[in-house]
Parts: C-alpha cells; structure tokens; sequence
C-alpha cells in the first residue's frame, strides 16, 4: 500500500514530532511517500526546492497513492488543496485531528463526505482506526 501522508509545513511546524510518530505508525501498513514531513530540519520555508518542482512531485505523490491520510489540526492551505485533489480523484481519505488543539474543525473538511474522520489526542490510539479502514 502506498500512503501519502500530509501535514502542515508552511502553516506552522509545531506538531512535527506528532507528524514522526503518525508516520511510524502507518509505516507498518505500506510505504509512506511523504515521510520528510516528520523531519524535525524541516522548517516553516519547506523544502530547498522550487515550489513548482514541490507541486507537482507532490501531486505525482498523490495521484500514485492508494490512500490519503492527512492531519489537521493546524490549518494549512496545502494540506486542504491535497484533500480537495484526493477527493476529485476518489482517493479514501483519512483525516486525523486533536480536538483539544483544535476544538472546531473546517466544515469543508468536518462536512466532506469524501472524509473519513477520526478524532486523537495521543498517536498511539490511531493503531486500532489504522487497522480498521487501511487493513480492509
């Protein structure tokens, strides 16, 4: 299984150890295209690459992959453009979020019936979602 999995770099790098463990975690069902998310050297400028040379291996990324997971719980325009793609192209897509950093969510994402949504507070409890819809 090819997992392509977002966060936010431009909106804020303040849950990129959260991003690390997540990763790990979905390591364990299939290869994780995007594992430089969780790169604690990996700041709020992204990648030393041209924005278009991002854009479109990311989409290249995106396009290949068999599932979506993405976590938002810091806002990022580029996490809700992958969503919005994925989405267009029937991609399943698994939203994580912690509620006690965020308590309201986007309704574009909360309201997309494209979404599968799961509420965490700590990694470790996303084992059981994982095994359930990436297993089947």
């Amino acid at each position: 299984m090819r997992i392509y999995f977002a966060g936010s770099i431009r909106g804020g790098r303040d849950d990129w150890a959260v991003y690390k463990d997540i990763i790990r975690l979905l390591s364990e069902f299939g290869d994780v295209l995007t594992e430089h998310i969780g790169n604690s050297e990996l700041s709020v400028t992204g990648e030393d690459l041209l924005d278009r040379d991002i854009h479109d291996r990311d989409l290249q990324w995106l396009a290949s992959c068999d599932v979506l997971v993405a976590e938002v719980t810091r806002p990022s325009l580029g996490v809700g453009y992958e969503i919005a793609k994925a989405s267009d192209w029937d991609k399943p897509i698994l939203c994580i979020y912690r509620p006690s950093v965020t308590p309201r969510l986007s309704a574009m994402i909360g309201g997309c019936k494209s979404v599968k949504l799961k509420s965490y507070e700590r990694p470790d409890e996303l084992r059981a979602f994982f095994n359930e819809v990436l297993k089947n």
